[in-house]
């Protein structure tokens, strides 16, 4: 991807020569509009970061592939090819993925259209395969596992703490781990004698939901061991969940990844003799399930968990599992 240093022009409507030099070799072809409008829509209309590598990975590898069959002008490719593209593309990678791949090579041509480098879209009225799911594919624990994998975290150093209030954090809210990594400490807030949290969810969403008891308690002792804003000439804001100095044990300033939290996470489920592939979104799922099951309605799993359509929830619901599983148990041979 570019840097945002490289992205600085040298002079006015200009990008570097560096940055022309990494783009597609069919972007480079069509000329300085074409790779302003390539970079464009990678920083301008694409605002999660997430999606950004994802549809820039997509593109690259489209445009590689066009490359390797002798199509190195945007102007000789046609339909056909970006159908080929997704037929070929489908014998090894998953739906979903192929899908993916499909939508950000139609709307890279769209941005391309509007700004006048290509006549039309090829990928238009290319179709991608079918895909309907009705059950997610997260693993996902019982209420008994959760509750085991948390009490096995000792809580008596810095990288317990830290991790137990991580994990808590993700299952008591059902929240995505990017949102969970990105809060500061003045996320964590009061209103009205309550313990309130501050999320940004994906789509820029900023969501606000009261604490659990049991995880405002985890969460009170782990705030309790941060140090306060060492500079307050700085405005950026203390990371909520950090990194641990592996020398001292002690909390640096720096903020968790997404990869710091999944390692946390698989580090934690080993001691714990959980033998489920558990990863981040493990949590979601078993928050949302373990409310459910407890009498909470869909409609409110929605609300907390913020996403924008119950459906979505339906896949995290894995009250079912169990039910299968006493069905299958009646087969006695």
């Amino acid at each position: 991807m570019t840097t945002e240093q490289e992205l600085i022009p040298k002079e006015k409507s200009q990008l570097s020569a560096a940055v022309i030099a990494s783009l597609p070799v069919q972007i480079q072809a069509a000329g300085p509009k074409a790779a302003e409008k390539f970079v464009e829509f990678f920083t301008a209309e694409i605002r999660n970061p997430n999606t950004r590598i994802a549809y820039h990975h997509a593109a690259r590898r489209f445009f590689d592939w066009c490359q390797s069959h002798k199509l190195a002008k945007l102007s000789l490719i046609r339909p056909f090819h970006v159908g080929a593209y997704v037929e070929n593309l489908g014998r090894y990678a998953s739906k979903p993925t192929v899908k993916q791949h499909l939508a950000a090579i139609r709307m890279l041509y769209d941005h391309l259209v509007v700004g006048q480098i290509v006549e039309s879209n090829p990928a238009h009225s290319v179709r991608g395969p079918r895909y309907h799911i009705l059950r997610g594919k997260t693993p996902v624990l019982t209420a008994g596992e959760a509750r085991q994998l948390l009490d096995s975290i000792d809580t008596s150093t810095p990288i317990g703490l830290r991790d137990k209030a991580f994990i808590s954090c993700m299952v008591f809210t059902f929240a995505r781990v990017s949102a969970v990594t990105a809060m500061d400490i003045d996320d964590c807030y009061h209103q009205n004698k309550q313990r309130w949290l501050r999320l940004m969810e994906k789509g820029g969403k900023e969501h606000h939901l009261p604490a659990h008891p049991k995880f405002e308690v985890t969460l009170d002792k782990y705030l309790q061991i941060l140090p306060a804003k060492d500079d307050k000439k700085d405005d950026k804001q203390p990371a909520l969940f950090r990194t641990v100095n592996g020398l001292t044990g002690e909390l640096t300033t720096r903020r968790l990844t997404r990869q710091d939290g999944w390692k946390i996470i698989r580090r934690r489920a080993i001691a714990a003799k959980i033998t489920s592939p558990i990863g981040c979104h493990t949590f979601r799922a078993t928050g949302i399930t373990a409310y459910l099951a407890n009498g909470g309605t869909l409609e409110k799993a929605q609300q907390i968990a913020a996403h924008n359509s119950v459906r979505t929830t339906k896949l995290y619901d894995r009250r079912e599992d169990s039910v299968t599983l006493t069905e299958v148990e009646r087969v006695l041979i």
